[in-house]
């Protein structure tokens, strides 16, 4: 059984940055576990010293429909 936690918000960049660099400050840590804010939640986690990072953009273009541009960062890890 897998436990999911998920939560959509509009940021504005400034606040993007910000919520990057608090989980990058959680990676850093010298602790076993990281705090992981989701929406109204906090969850734990415990990755190793290394970590599989998938980074995927993609770049749309449509008559109908505009231009739209999308990151997908995607951490996995066994702990």
């Amino acid at each position: 059984m897998a436990d999911r936690t998920t939560a959509e918000q509009e940021l504005t960049r400034s606040e993007l940055a910000a919520y990057l660099r608090g989980l990058a400050e959680e990676f850093e840590r010298e602790s076993d576990d990281i705090a992981v804010d989701v929406g109204n939640k906090t969850v734990s986690l415990s990755p190793p010293e290394m970590v599989d990072c998938n980074v995927e953009v993609v770049e749309r273009s449509s008559v109908l429909r505009g231009q739209r541009e999308s990151i997908d960062i995607e951490l996995r890890w066994k702990p």
